[in-house]
């Protein structure tokens, strides 16, 4: 059986190894960069989806090292993303999977033919067929824009574009979400904006680096043995303990349970605000020119808008009218991997956790290689349980675009071992 993977990203990665390990090795990894990692090289060409100067991950090493290959001893709680590039990098020369990957290949098209194979058009002006198809080509490269984008005067980016704070000095900045990106957006702009004021459109947990003394993900780890409902006042006990009320930082108080929405993790952003580096605002009512009016009555003038308003899932080489879900309020994939109408389609990474991807992206890939391979089948009835299986995660988070694909991190997991294990999930 012929294999196409669309990206060499994390979650391509760990789909060559798998594939391979089961046996499987006519495969082609097609890349539009000329290096493996994704979004993890930095960059700083329009247009390129790339992490900014800054990044660290937020989530621990130990949470975030594939399983059968640790990262160095030397590494810290949080590597910062020239580790984390080095960290793939190492792992694809141990497994050898650069072979596999064509690079600087842009995949222009692809479309299903008869026999469920699948014909991709390259832009080298070829094209290849093949009889399964992985799309691992991550979901943080078209960024969503707020309907008054083209309504300011100033300078307006999204955080897709923030790469360094360079170009700030003096300058007054609005951080629109407080999201991961958002954060770290507006931490570092205030290292040398005159002004950073960052917009809130709904309450947000954030939540610091560490719980402890402990990273947060490992302390979250630890007490998965007791039940959600006790670990919940748990999480917000904590919380108080460590930080004190929302509202001490001008932040508004969740309503909700932390396991209902995406979290944001993030110490800095706390410091920055007691010492009046950051300045919180509610939602933004409109925006002329250089003004920003928001809902509590206040207006203030902005040199620079960043919005951190999230992605689009999008696949590009997919016609829309065959695989669409920019707009779905959640994904029908079975097991977040297997789609109902095309079972010679795979998905790989298309997830938001709670926690690392690229851990939950190996089980996902050691899936497929294990299906594909003949090892494990799928219930009769994995079609029906697909958009079941959709509308269960949807129901556990609030209703935000962002929540479409959103998975709890173990429970998720624990689903994908059982299959692993040849036990049915449903």
């Amino acid at each position: 059986m012929r294999i196409a993977i669309i990206g060499a990203g994390c979650s391509g990665l760990t789909a060559i190894k798998h594939l391979v390990e089961a046996g499987l090795h006519d495969i082609v990894c097609y890349d539009k960069n000329d290096q493996i990692g994704g979004n993890w090289v930095y960059s700083t060409t329009p247009g390129r989806s790339s992490i900014s100067r800054a990044t660290h991950i937020i989530s621990s090493k130990p949470m975030s090292q594939f399983s059968d290959f640790p990262m160095p001893d030397d590494y810290p709680d949080y590597p910062s993303h020239q580790q984390i590039l080095a960290y793939f990098q190492a792992y694809t020369r141990h497994f050898q999977l650069e072979q596999y990957i064509r690079f600087n290949v842009a995949v222009l098209r692809v479309e299903k033919i008869a026999q469920e194979r699948w014909r991709l058009f390259l832009d080298d002006g070829t094209h290849a067929e093949f009889d399964y198809l992985l799309i691992a080509n991550g979901h943080h490269t078209k960024p969503r824009h707020p309907g008054w984008k083209d309504r300011f005067a100033g300078t307006y980016l999204h955080a897709h574009e923030f790469k360094t704070n360079q170009g700030l000095d003096d300058k007054r900045v609005l951080v629109v979400g407080a999201g991961n990106s958002g954060c770290d957006c507006a931490v570092e702009s205030s290292r040398d904006a005159a002004r950073v004021d960052i917009s809130l459109r709904t309450p947000q947990y954030i939540i610091p680096k560490l719980v402890m003394g402990k990273p947060t993900d490992t302390f979250a780890a630890s007490i998965q043995w007791i039940p959600q409902s006790i670990r919940n006042r748990l999480q917000k006990i904590s919380l108080r303990i460590q930080i004190g009320r929302y509202r001490d930082y001008q932040l508004p108080e969740p309503k909700f349970a932390p396991t209902q929405a995406h979290p944001t993790i993030n110490s800095v952003i706390f410091d920055r605000i007691r010492h009046g580096k950051i300045h919180p605002r509610p939602a933004i009512q409109d925006v002329s020119d250089h003004t920003v009016r928001f809902i509590d009555g206040a207006s203030a003038q902005y040199d620079v808008i960043i919005a951190a308003t999230g992605y689009s899932i999008n696949f590009p080489f997919f016609d829309t009218d065959f695989i669409n879900w920019e707009n779905a309020s959640h994904v029908p994939l079975y097991l977040r991997i297997f789609h109902p109408g095309h079972p010679s389609l795979f998905f790989v990474g298309l997830i938001q956790p709670q926690g690392c991807i690229w851990t939950l992206a190996e089980l996902q890939a050691r899936l497929i290689g294990q299906f594909l391979s003949g090892r494990i089948q799928l219930p009769s009835n994995w079609r029906e349980q697909a958009d079941a299986e959709g509308a269960f995660w949807a129901r556990h988070f609030i209703a935000r675009p962002r929540h479409s694909i959103e998975v709890q991190y173990h429970p998720y997991r624990r689903q994908l071992l059982r299959m692993l294990q040849g036990k049915s999930v449903g």
